[in-house]
């Protein structure tokens, strides 16, 4: 029997979570009497290939392998939906197509009939295996992967099993073919030496051929495939902005484009019919076409899908509550060494737990934040973070006498401080303001108040720790799999303060440690052992004085673990467990709880107003009421009736204003470290309810209830916590999962934790983004990401970005040249899904600082905003369109697609991924690029308001302005349904029945 035959894919991973077996039939996951049938004739960065009798064409479209008569016609599946099935090539007796696919959480290359069936598996491992590509002969097989350290071109022989690496570059090399006759091989190389396309000569029993250039180019190259009988290659290009397919000659000479002006070249292979005749894929179609002719003729095709949502009951909240709420956002707890504290920030302020006490005593009250508490080796001083004097600065409290110390002002806000044991140093990390998550790791000595520099850029490190002799610093840190993506798993960077020497160790090879930030590695006082989070649990591992490990990690807890600290004998540890303190005997193992008795009550307003409105947007109807009064109770609106003088209640005149919903603001990551301007900037954008799709949870929930109790000023928080992953990861806030119990634990935490949504990211398989969504709904609460097919299938309630990461390295929603084709609106707008396509952050707001020189001059920009940020918006956008000319140029498109779903009713919210691009102002951009497409301000902001709080599952109480609603209004200057701009022009924010003035939402606090 052949390797061939022998190694059919694996179920055991598709049991574990109750799959008996693969079903390749389409429509086969979800039976709902509430289905929608779909049918799709375009496909957006489709690949095909042609069987070897011409007869045939593979192609996948959204993830399902298809085939289809070369002639065209409807489309038959034969794989199921979960493979994330991608790049089809046929065998060459033309029986089966080989393709790479996703199942297990990394990309492998399958087999499968021409017909359908079991996948056959042919690679394994923790490695991607992507773009197969068969010899002459039928008995080798190409692909890239990346195991090797970057991407290389390896071989199957698949009567064996031998793999072999054809390639050793430093540069990643991707997209193998075989030449006709296959003595030779092509393949794109990203070497800094000469990147471009190359040859290598392949003998048949080792690898040892020549390799040439064979052309280079400034544009990124794709898919290079040769000519059946003639010495040239045809290959894609992505060049000054524009997509090309190309065909040269061996030897040079001939260089020349086929593909016409405009076209949307997708990066992918094409295949030949004859010598003369070719098929490529094109403005979202399978185009044939001959050598010398200018127009092609497109193959037509349908795929037939049937999609189907299973009503669910939605989370219900008490927004009227007046009782004691517990609370739950416990941020970076750590204990004194010796034992007796333990100090932590919640409700904007830190506190102290003694130990025998259950009630915790603030040591700071004021309107600022204080995060971050680190103690000194002799429990005598707290080191910890303030944002007094405006940014995130770092002081010192002597904790006998109370005396706090500026210890350094710094120009940019730092996070994470660690004392050394010594006493004499601290470490933080200091923020790169012009590139998102960059830091440098520094040092700063107490004496002289000197900062050293010891190691940068660091990409979202964990909180740095010291070795006892004060010779190393160790933190955990991102080791991507290659330069070619930007995934990888976290592992520990151990930093040399002697002379910066750093290295990489990790205790468990192919995982990543658990979300960076304060969950490890904490070098243990007696330098014996690093205490880490790993799997969403608490292990130790034993360690030399210079950070070597010297045994293998030993498990602590069954239970989630974060946050842990040492006490100063080495002997415990103590963690959060989810929603609850806990310290663990590193000897035995026992638990024990430690009782902390805190809590809040949301701020209800009891006072009456009367809102004298001389325009009311509703945010259902396009137009006005006019001459209205909104009576406001509390924090409810009871009536809204046309206007009559001497009503009970304070008067608010806006009877030459326009009255408006709050708006609401479906994508940001925020932290404390923003400070407490963060809060009013919102407000001051008339934004009173954000939802935050991912960060660290105890961050997020203290933002929360600081908001919620009014101990600082600040919107509605709609949240979640870890975005959760697969095996890879790339942002600090990311949680890797596999297989297994971590994520029915990470499910088990988003109960506990009162999540409002649950997002899963770009390496989650969808086998397991389906466990998250069933456990999603029925603890009421949706279930977003950034995927779209299958996802919406067995009911994924929403997407985020029309673009944006993707684990192909494209996005099945949007080409190069940012054009979305029928089969990502058509399921959009026919499955009900709402996206997030966040315009602003993919162009929209460069477009509109190019555009409108008065983008900035708005009160509120003054501000929350300095001169030096336009600065930075310019530098950031002049980066990205250095590095995809199109970012700019092509960004008319993304407008085109938003509007053609707003206007054929798809559920479109407006969003920005701040703090990537700065909050508060790219909302506004985001609601102007919308307008500046051609969608109306009306539509504008009924997304804006209405469909946002229908996505967010509370549209019974916020969205827009009718009887018994919440009260969340902005007042605004002008008439925002003539001109958007004016949404701009907020004179006045009600949160909660809770009444703003602008001029106090832009004060800066003393």
């Amino acid at each position: 029997m052949t390797f061939f035959q022998n190694h059919k894919i694996s179920l055991l991973f598709l049991a574990s979570f109750g799959l008996a077996a693969l079903n390749v039939q389409a429509g086969a996951i979800i039976g709902n009497a509430d289905s929608v049938k779909v049918t799709l004739t375009e496909g957006t960065n489709l690949a095909i290939a042609l069987s070897p009798d011409k007869k045939t064409i593979a192609m996948d479209l959204q993830g399902t392998i298809f085939t289809v008569p070369v002639n065209g016609g409807v489309a038959k599946a034969i794989t199921d939906e979960f493979g994330d099935c991608r790049q089809p090539v046929w065998s060459v007796d033309g029986s089966k197509i080989t393709f790479q696919a996703f199942w297990d959480g990394n990309f492998h290359i399958y087999s499968v009939d021409k017909k359908g069936g079991t996948p056959v598996q042919l690679t394994f491992g923790t490695f991607d295996d992507r773009e197969p590509s068969w010899s002459p002969d039928g008995k080798k097989l190409l692909f890239s992967s990346d195991r090797s350290g970057n991407y290389d071109i390896w071989q199957l022989e698949t009567e064996n099993g031998k793999l072999t690496q054809l390639t050793k570059d430093p540069g990643n090399d991707y997209f193998p073919a075989f030449s006709p006759d296959g003595t030779r091989i092509s393949y794109v190389s990203e070497r800094t030496s000469a990147p471009g396309i190359y040859i290598k000569e392949v003998a048949d029993d080792e690898t040892a051929g020549d390799e040439k250039l064979f052309l280079t180019t400034t544009g990124k190259l794709g898919a290079p495939m040769w000519h059946p009988s003639q010495p040239k290659i045809i290959f894609n290009n992505f060049i000054d902005g524009k997509t090309v397919l190309d065909m040269a000659m061996l030897g040079g000479g001939e260089w020349v484009t086929l593909s016409e002006p405009g076209e949307d070249v997708f990066p992918f292979k094409a295949f030949w019919l004859s010598d003369t005749e070719y098929l490529y894929t094109t403005d979202g179609k399978i185009i044939r076409k001959k050598l010398g002719e200018k127009q092609g003729s497109a193959v037509p095709f349908q795929v037939q899908m049937t999609l189907g949502r299973t009503p669910y009951k939605t989370k219900t909240y008490d927004f009227n509550a007046k009782t004691d709420q517990a609370v739950k956002g416990i941020r970076g707890p750590v204990v004194s060494p010796d034992g007796k504290n333990i100090a932590f920030t919640a409700l904007g302020d830190m506190y102290i737990l003694k130990k025998g006490s259950e009630i915790p005593t603030p040591i700071s009250n004021d309107d600022f934040i204080e995060i971050d508490p680190s103690w000194s080796a002799d429990s005598k001083q707290l080191a910890y973070l303030s944002d007094r004097k405006g940014n995130m600065d770092l002081y010192t409290r002597d904790m006998v006498s109370g005396k706090e110390t500026l210890l350094l002002d710094a120009p940019e806000p730092i996070t994470m401080p660690s004392w050394s044991a010594d006493g004499k140093q601290i470490a933080y990390y200091q923020k790169d303001a012009s590139v998102f998550g960059r830091y440098a790791l520094k040092t700063i000595d107490i004496a002289s108040g000197k900062s050293n520099t010891l190691y940068e850029p660091i990409f979202d490190g964990s909180q740095p720790s010291w070795s006892p002799d004060g010779k190393y610093v160790v933190v955990s840190s991102l080791v991507p799999y290659s330069t070619r993506y930007r995934e990888g798993v976290s592992k520990f960077l151990i930093i040399s303060t002697a002379d910066k020497s750093y290295r990489y160790i990790t205790p468990a090879n192919e995982r990543t440690l658990s979300t960076r930030g304060k969950n490890g590695p904490y070098w243990s006082p007696d330098g014996s052992k690093f205490a880490f989070s790993m799997d969403g649990v608490l292990w130790t591992v034993a360690v030399s004085e210079k950070g070597d490990l010297l045994a293998a990690p030993r498990r602590l807890t069954n239970e989630l673990a974060e946050n842990p600290s040492w006490t100063g004998d080495s002997k415990s540890i103590v963690f959060m467990a989810t929603d609850v303190l806990k310290k663990v005997s590193v000897l035995s193992g026992a638990t024990e709880t430690i009782p902390l008795k805190l809590s809040y009550k949301i701020k209800q307003p009891t006072a009456q107003y009367v809102i004298h409105a001389g325009k009311l947007f509703n945010g259902k109807t396009d137009g006005y009421q006019t001459n209205v009064d909104v009576i406001i109770e509390g924090n409810r609106i009871v009536k809204i009736e046309p206007h009559k003088a001497g009503r009970a209640g304070k008067l608010i005149d806006a009877s030459s204003k326009t009255v408006i919903p709050g708006l609401i603001e479906m994508h940001t990551h925020q932290s404390a470290a923003a400070g407490e301007p963060l809060g009013r900037l919102w407000l001051g954008y008339g934004i009173t309810t954000i939802r935050e799709p991912g960060g660290d949870p105890y961050d997020v929930i203290e933002r929360k209830e600081s908001w919620a109790s009014g101990r600082r000023l600040g919107p509605r928080n709609f949240y979640t916590g870890g975005i959760l992953d697969g095996s890879r990861i790339y942002y600090g806030m990311n949680v890797g999962n596999v297989a297994g119990a971590q994520l029915e634990l990470e499910l088990e935490k988003a109960k506990r934790l009162g999540f409002d949504m649950i997002k899963t990211y770009v390496r989650m398989p969808d086998i397991m983004q389906q466990r998250v969504t069933n456990f999603a709904h029925s603890i009421g609460i949706p279930v977003s990401s950034h995927e779209i097919y299958p996802a919406m299938r067995y009911g994924v309630d929403a997407v985020e970005h029309m673009g944006a990461t993707s684990r192909r390295g494209y996005s099945p929603k949007l080409t190069s040249m940012n054009n979305s084709y029928q089969d990502v609106t058509e399921l959009l707008i026919k499955s009900g899904m709402n996206i997030t396509p966040t315009a602003s952050l993919q162009g929209g707001m460069p477009m509109l600082v190019n555009k409108d020189p008065e983008f900035f001059n708005h009160k509120q920009f003054a501000a929350f905003y300095t001169p030096v940020v336009v600065e930075q918006m310019k530098a950031q956008t002049a980066l990205r369109a250095k590095n995809n000319p199109a970012f700019l140029t092509s960004f008319s498109n993304i407008q085109k697609t938003v509007k053609t779903m707003v206007e054929r009713g798809g559920h479109v919210t407006p969003g920005t991924d701040s703090p990537i691009i700065h909050p508060g102002i790219s909302y506004h951009a985001e609601l102007q690029s919308w307008v500046d497409g051609g969608i109306t301000p009306y539509q504008t902001l009924r997304s804006a308001t209405l469909y946002a709080a229908e996505a967010l599952g509370v549209s019974k109480d916020l969205g827009t302005l009718e009887n018994g609603k919440l009260a969340d209004i902005v007042i605004v200057d002008g008439d925002p349904l003539k001109n958007i701009k004016d949404v701009l022009n907020v004179e006045t924010v009600i949160r909660n029945g809770e009444v703003f003035a602008i001029e106090d939402i832009l004060k800066k606090k003393n």
